[in-house]
């Protein structure tokens, strides 16, 4: 199953990435430049998200790691331990990266008729690329362990996050086009839309000097493509032994700040304040205590639910990567009125209704495989204890199995009425979408729990190993091949879709 779905993702990735590079060149005069400015785009954006999945993954790996804290116990040299840990981190991050990003290299050379050569050194561009996200944020990773829980590091993290923002929300702001200026200066709006993407074109970005080494390689200027292969091999070298040489003393430093550390917030007044109160108060009962009280259900159920959320609250991995997912989300919703402004024909509108609740249920699967799948794997070596209570296992999955789907489907339902609304699209369309959306629930929950119980690993207490393993890859593989069925069964048994040509579509649809 698996190497079906490599095969069938790469064939399919490579026709739909050979049909849109087809289309967007064959405007006249443009679709060369709309050609090139999509690639410097892409591997911009790839390179941020592999920065921000190497500084989550490090950090995990680095600090909140048994492994590495029982390696740390032995004779082995530190430095050493490090430098594992930065090319497991990579191994962890890139791949997906690296199999995203080929089928579309293939295309561009199979629209460009390059040589045989190309394929081959496309493989060392991307290589070294890997190497520099890697690198800096394992150098990230370092920092945020040494100095989280400092009062002036939070305070400009937080200012740098807010600036962030609103820079982008003034950036993304779009600039409203007359018919007028689109009928008779085409340029000057061109340009003004490619404004949008010139940060990409920024010269001291990896991501430049790989895409700019790809499209002269395409082209037949090997030396330029050759100076760009050299700037990356220079860099990827210079900092890879700088890291792997002096970061490795920082290493036991910043792990040792990391596990003796109580809070990050230890610095401030209000929350020493916050503490002390706690400590009065000890047999005072939390939020979740109350809210345990007060739902109408068995206890040994609530038990097992509250010790769920209480793990996952105090897993900052965890919930870091669910508040950087929730901000991706937010930027895509936020982005989704820019499609509805010229459109106005039906064809369209359906075509990017559909394509939203595709992505709404990508998003679905991603919830599912990486925090769902997980969670019976990391009852760990303990599961013996709920194994031998009265709540039994297949108690406990039923449970996992609910907790799982209302948290997901709250998320994505949210999602796709915040995206339907962007859309501007009638009430009856949000309610069909919201009902597929909650259908899809169900079922990738179901085969999240249910493929987390036959291929477990106890040995493992890093979610993002968990998901790594066969089992993980076998849930987003089935997860993805129903998104590709459920999808197109909601198309065709959409009645808006069909008018009236077949009867028996509202059948399909409910089905």
């Amino acid at each position: 199953m698996i190497l079906l779905f490599i095969g069938g993702y790469a064939v399919l990735a490579f026709w739909l990435f050979s049909r849109g590079l087809r289309f967007v060149s064959n405007f006249p005069g443009l679709g060369e430049l709309m050609v090139e400015r999509l690639i410097y785009v892409l591997f911009a954006f790839l390179f941020a998200l592999l920065l921000l999945s190497n500084l989550i993954i490090s950090y995990t790996n680095l600090f909140r790691n048994r492994e590495t804290a029982f390696l740390l116990s032995l004779p082995v040299d530190r430095a050493s331990i490090f430098r594992w840990k930065v090319i497991e981190s990579t191994i962890l991050a890139s791949w997906a990266f690296l199999f995203l990003i080929a089928p579309l290299l293939a295309a561009y050379g199979l629209s460009n008729r390059v040589a045989w050569h190309f394929y081959p050194v496309t493989l060392v561009y991307l290589g070294l690329f890997i190497v520099l996200p890697s690198v800096a944020g394992a150098f990230l990773s370092m920092n945020v362990a040494r100095f989280l829980d400092r009062r002036a590091f939070q305070t400009v993290i937080v200012g740098l996050v807010g600036f962030g923002l609103f820079a982008t929300i003034k950036w993304l702001r779009a600039d409203p086009v007359t018919d007028d200026e689109l009928e008779t200066r085409v340029l000057t709006v061109l340009d003004r839309l490619l404004a949008k993407t010139n940060f990409a074109l920024f010269p001291f970005l990896p991501s430049y000097w790989l895409s700019t080494g790809v499209m002269h390689w395409a082209e037949g200027a090997l030396s330029s493509a050759g100076f760009f292969v050299l700037v990356l091999l220079a860099n990827s070298l210079f900092f890879s032994v700088l890291a792997f040489t002096k970061l490795g003393g920082l290493f036991y430093e910043a792990f040792s700040t990391v596990q003796s550390r109580g809070s990050a917030f230890g610095r401030w007044a209000w929350f020493r304040a916050l503490e002390a109160r706690k400590r009065k108060m000890v047999f005072a009962r939390g939020p979740l205590d109350w809210l345990q009280g007060a739902l109408p259900f068995r206890r040994d159920v609530l038990a097992v639910v509250m010790k769920d959320v209480r793990v996952f609250w105090r897993d900052t991995t965890q919930w870091g990567q669910t508040l950087v997912l929730l901000g991706l989300l937010s930027a895509y919703v936020l982005n989704l009125r820019h499609f509805t402004r010229q459109i106005n024909n039906p064809f369209w509108m359906d075509l990017i209704s559909f394509m939203n609740l595709a992505a709404c249920a990508l998003n679905l699967a991603t919830l599912t495989t990486r925090f769902v799948f997980p969670q019976f794997s990391l009852e760990g070596k303990r599961l013996w204890i709920v194994g031998m209570a009265p709540l039994g296992l297949g108690r406990l999955l039923s449970i996992k199995f609910v907790l799982g789907t209302l948290g997901t489907f709250l998320v994505t339902g949210a999602l796709t009425i915040a995206s339907c609304r962007m859309l501007k699209l009638p009430p009856e369309k949000v309610v069909y979408f919201v009902y597929g959306i909650g259908a899809m629930a169900l079922t990738m929950n179901g085969l999240a729990v249910g493929l987390g119980a036959l291929y477990p690993n106890f040995r493992e207490d890093n979610p993002s190993k968990i998901v790594s393993g066969f089992g993980g890859t076998f849930c987003l593989v089935l997860s993805f091949l129903y998104i590709l069925l459920s999808v197109i069964a909601l198309w065709y048994g959409a009645p808006w879709a069909q008018n009236g040509t077949r009867p028996w579509a509202a059948i399909l649809a409910a089905w």
